[in-house]
């Protein structure tokens, strides 16, 4: 008997999940509320913070549904296949990305200016081909995109670990393997995974009235609200703009 969960009894896990568990809306509004009361931080810091806390939030709502249907991830360290995937934010998270490389110690900064340097340098003419792609007209996109094998500007090729894990993009953390691992590397999009990525709802509306709140009652610097909310693009384009 295999120890993997098959493609089937993954659908009944994700059912279970739909029946037995509810969102934990409070988790969200607890951070949003508790940093909203501290008043010794600027503006710009409580978004930076809210930023992290809530994309945690969004692994811990992940954990607890895995809890609730008895299932643990397949995924392990230095297993990188879905590194591979194109990552589209918003403006807003590119911003709070860069500025959290920016608040790295001065050795990890250096290696993170240096890494980007020569990602974008060694995979340019690869970058430039997909940083056109039409996620929202074209159905086989992100088909299209994963087949180019071009990795995430954060993947550390050596070690195959990500470089930002703490402060990932929600896409990364909601994409999860319950069954063979093999079936990552055996195929471009396979069909087993599963994306939680519906919980961009509670993390993304949780961090809107945080801004809408420092918006009409602080002064908010480095994000323009709400503007760098709708503007999305790849992750290989936002972080271009970091090296140039």
């Amino acid at each position: 008997m295999s120890m993997f969960l098959t493609y089937d009894e993954i659908l009944l896990k994700c059912e279970e999940i739909n029946t037995k568990y509810q969102i934990k809306q409070e988790r969200f509004e607890e951070i949003v509320d508790y940093i909203l009361d501290n008043e010794e931080m600027s503006a710009d810091d409580k978004i930076a913070k809210a930023f992290v806390q809530l994309l945690q939030a969004v692994t811990e709502e992940i954990s607890d549904m895995e809890s609730t249907a008895d299932i643990m991830p397949t995924c392990q360290m230095g297993c990188a296949f879905c590194c591979y995937f194109p990552i589209v934010i918003n403006k807003m998270e590119a911003e709070l990305i860069k500025n959290a490389i920016h608040k790295m110690p001065d050795d990890k900064k250096h290696f993170m200016k240096e890494h980007l340097g020569q990602y974008y340098q060694t995979f340019g003419e690869k970058i430039n081909r997909l940083s056109h792609t039409d996620m929202i007209s074209d159905p086989d996109a992100k088909y299209k995109y994963k087949q180019e094998h071009l990795p995430c500007p954060f993947l550390n090729l050596e070690a195959n670990a990500c470089t930002i894990y703490e402060f990932r993009p929600l896409p990364c953390r909601t994409y999860v393997n319950y069954t063979d691992p093999g079936v990552c590397a055996d195929n471009i999009m396979p069909q087993e995974t599963i994306s939680y990525e519906f919980l961009y709802h509670e993390y993304m509306g949780a961090m809107n009235e945080l801004l809408q709140y420092l918006y009409e009652n602080e002064k908010i610097e480095r994000i323009d609200y709400p503007g760098d909310l709708y503007q999305e693009d790849l992750l290989i384009n936002w972080m271009k703009e970091a090296v140039q």
